[in-house]
Formats: structure tokens, sequence, C-alpha cells
């Protein structure tokens, strides 16, 4: 599929401003959404959006499928007289610059499951119809993942392995019991879900009107602890104990020198050939419902994964096994149609990946912080030997901001030495004809006048934002995700310069 040119800025919803601790659905994310009209950008990029565990990560969610409680608008539940004006003065003095979650959770979880109860009691026939035709449209994952929820929060939110063998095996009677012993909390789990839905619409049929298309992002893998994993174990490469027998990641390579061990369990991919792949266009389908494209994360997993011993610390004693390969996007395809899906291609990149790729006409990633070194792929960054069919990044929610690289030199992030460091930054200052003035920002204009079909920008990088808005380290497991930009910040002038350069770039 061929996108149009065209340019956007990559903003996680929890680095929205707001009162409340964390970015929210409401306001603030319309006023974004307004922001990149007037600014002529026509993508909104985000991370995943489902419920975080431990780590506060993405990447690493309660559910495939389900929504983030902690997005969900607290104003909105007022205005829809679930919550009262007095419920949020009770908030703590929260950061503004980032999100405490330890607080922000302790504080909004609960307001939302008295949001829930007032549902309950007075909904009204219209909310309670639409809240009936939500449960029984997503049945097939809701049901699951509220009993799941309903139950961690019953064992102190403890992995489900460690849950009493009955549930954490399954066994019908001990969920026949939990589902009736667990009513309230599972109708409770069932309500935030159907709140974040709509939330979630409201703001992309606003995004819609503005000319904004959001790229969402679907990670290849799922967390171990999650209702995908505890509901369907038989899907997943699992011990008898429900403990992954091997677990996924990547090998020592450019910049790491163990490589990375991920955690996440493998899929037991001849299972899903044998149901036709219907897990994953199940996932696919919410997926579209809720976005216009996809960035399919580690894409090269389904042409051949690494897979690292269950109970290894680093990535260094793994193996690479075959994938599903076309099979799947076939499936997928025939299914779906048409997929306006990214592939995200960085890494250890083989020609047998490239040909599944080209095959589908699944763009792939260019990130230019990695242009001007020793990286195998440096040269496919640079803007020259961009083909129309890349998605260009200064870079992404793994890198640095280009400031923060551009002042550390690019140091801390690979197994490059002194003089590696030295020799990639003079390269840079070289190809971009720059003495580091402004680099966001002549960076943002060498990826504007590249032939690349689609831009991204993270916020960051259009604030000229140092290290401290660094949204994640790889590697390292807390202290990521925590970074929020302050309403001031977003000013007009930013506005009108990147507007500028789309006009002057034909974007």
């Amino acid at each position: 599929m061929s996108f149009p040119r065209s340019s956007g800025i990559l903003l996680h919803p929890t680095s929205l401003p707001g009162p409340y601790g964390i970015g929210e659905l409401g306001a603030e994310a319309h006023r974004f959404a307004d922001f990149l009209k007037d600014a002529g950008q026509r993508i909104w990029q985000l991370l995943p959006l489902g419920p975080t565990g431990y780590g506060d990560s993405p990447y690493q969610c309660f559910s495939a499928f389900a929504g983030n409680p902690l997005l969900i608008s607290l104003e909105t539940l007022v205005k829809r007289d679930y919550l009262s004006r007095d419920d949020l003065k009770t908030s703590p003095k929260f950061p503004r610059e980032t999100v405490d979650f330890g607080t922000l959770i302790k504080w909004k979880v609960p307001l939302l499951r008295k949001a829930a109860e007032a549902f309950q009691r007075g909904a009204t026939a219209t909310d309670r119809e639409a809240y009936e035709a939500f449960c029984k449209r997503h049945a097939a994952w809701l049901e699951e993942f509220a009993l799941f929820m309903s139950l961690k929060e019953t064992h102190d939110y403890v992995m489900w392995t460690l849950w009493e063998p009955e549930l954490a095996l399954r066994e019908p009677a001990a969920l026949d019991k939990a589902r009736r012993d667990l009513h309230e909390q599972i109708e409770c789990n069932r309500f935030i879900q159907f709140e974040f839905d709509r939330q979630w619409s409201e703001l992309k049929s606003h995004c819609t009107r503005n000319g904004i298309r959001i790229m969402g992002d679907v990670p290849i893998y799922v967390a171990q602890d999650s209702s995908d994993v505890w509901a369907a174990p038989g899907m997943f490469d699992l011990e008898a104990n429900g403990k992954p027998r091997v677990i996924a990641g990547v090998p020592p390579d450019y910049f790491s020198a163990t490589g990375q061990c991920w955690g996440n369990p493998i899929y037991r991919w001849d299972v899903h050939a044998k149901t036709g792949f219907q897990w994953w266009i199940a996932r696919f389908r919410r997926a579209f419902e809720m976005l216009d494209m996809i960035r399919l994360d580690h894409f090269r997993g389904f042409e051949a994964y690494y897979e690292i011993p269950g109970t290894a610390t680093t990535a260094v004693d793994g193996r690479w096994v075959k994938g599903p390969g076309a099979a799947f996007f076939e499936a997928v395809e025939a299914a779906l149609g048409s997929l306006p899906i990214l592939a995200e291609n960085l890494g250890v990149i083989t020609p047998e990946v490239e040909s599944l790729r080209n095959r589908f006409g699944f763009p792939g990633m260019a990130i230019l912080q990695f242009a001007f070194g020793k990286d195998p792929q440096a040269p496919d960054f640079k803007p020259h030997n961009y083909p129309r069919h890349r998605v260009a990044y200064t870079g992404t929610h793994d890198n640095d901001t280009v400031v923060g690289w551009w002042a550390s030199s690019g140091e801390g992030d690979s197994t490059r030495t002194a003089e590696d460091v030295q020799k990639e930054m003079e390269f840079a200052e070289r190809y971009l004809n720059t003495d580091g003035s402004e680099i966001h920002w002549v960076m943002i204009r060498a990826l504007m006048a590249s032939v690349a079909d689609t831009v991204i920008f993270p916020l960051q990088d259009v604030l000229g934002i140092g290290s401290e808005g660094r949204m994640n380290l790889p590697g390292t497991p807390s202290g990521n995700w925590h970074w929020r930009y302050r309403t001031e910040e977003l000013t007009v002038g930013i506005g009108t310069r990147l507007r500028q350069l789309v006009q002057t770039y034909d974007r």
C-alpha cells in the first residue's frame, strides 16, 4: 500500500499535558489534534494503547485488545455525571513534566471504579444500550480480560502463574465460581473498557475531521502476564505450569554485546496456522477499528524469530527459528483486505525479511540518527538513498532525542568506541552541513526535503527537548515512559515553522 506524501508527529497520549498526572483522551488530546492540523501535519503516531503492567511499558500489556484505563479522561467522566467535581479535588500534586505511575494508579483507579458504579446505578437507556452492544461485539476478548483483571485485583496484581493452580490453569469449576464471586468487579472492568472505547472513538472522529490519520503500534509479542496468554495457553510455547519454555529477544549486535532478552513467550505458530491465524485476524481487526494505519513492531519476527531459553537472563544463547512467513499475511489480507502497515525492519534484517516486506508492499523504516555510523543499515538510512516507499524518522521512542543524542555525541547507546563516535559525529556535521545549531530543526528539514513519502518526528525533537525527554532506554526495566510536555511549550511559532516546511516540500 502506498502512503501519500505527508509528515506527522510521534506522541504517546500519556505524554499529553493536563492536571491529573498523565495525558488523557479528553480536551488536551483534542487540542493536540488541532495543533497538528494547524501545523500541516497529517499523521499522529502513537505507541501501543493497551493496559500497561510492570514497568509501565506499552509493549508489555495485560491485553492485546483492551485499552489503557489510565488514559480515560476524568473531566469527561464528570461531564457524563459518573464523577463529581469534588472527586477531582482529591487529586495529589502531580509533577507536570513526568508521569508518577505509582501515585497515579493509587488515586485514579478507585475513581474509575466509582464511575463504573455510578454508571451501573444511573446510566441512561441510550448509554445502557451502547454498553450492551459494546460488550456483545467484543465478547470474544472482553469476557476473558474482565475476569483476568478481576482476578489480578484479588491477588494483589501478582503474575497469574502465582495464582492458585485451579485458577492459573483454568479449571472450569474454579472459573465459574470466580465469575460468580467477582461479578461486580467484572462489570467494572467491562465498563472501563467501554468508556475507553467511547472516549477513543470521540478523539478518533475529531482527528478524522481534521484530516489527521492515526498510526498505532502493534507489537509482535504479548506479555507473559496477560489475559491473552492466560486465556489461550495452547497458542504459546509454555511449560505445564504456564511459564514460558522459550522467550523472545534479539541477539548480540552493534548496539548490545549481550543482545536483548525481552521475556515475552513465543507463539506456537503451528497451532495458529491450523486455525487460519484467527486470533491474529481478530487482533488486526480490532487494531484497524481503532486506527487508520499501524506500525508492525519487529516485522522480521514473522520471517524468522530469535528464541532464548525461558530461564536465560541474556540473549547470548539463542537461535533463529523460521516464522509463519507469507502464509500469515496472506490469511490476514484475505480476511481484512489491503493492509495499511508500516513494517518495523530495524536490526538484523536479511534478504528474506526484505523479500517478505516487498511482497506485500509494506514500507520500511529509516532512522536518521543511525545514518552516520557503522550500523550495517546506515547506508539505507541516509536520505539520499531513500526510496519513496519509506517512512523516515529523526528517531523513535527507543532513541535518545536528537538534541540529547547530539549533546552526548551518541554515547551510551551501543558498543561503539570513542573513536567510532567521533567519526560518526564529524560525518553527520558534513552530511547535514551544520555546526549543531538547532540540530533538531536541521534534521527535521533534512527529512522533510527527502523523497520518502512519509516522515515522522517525535514531539521531543520538534520541541528541541534534551535527554530528559527520552521515552525509553532499551534493556532497562524501569525509569522509562514518563515524559510529558507542558502546554506552553507547544507554541504557535513551532506550528508555523512546521507548516512552512510542509508547504516548501509539498507534504
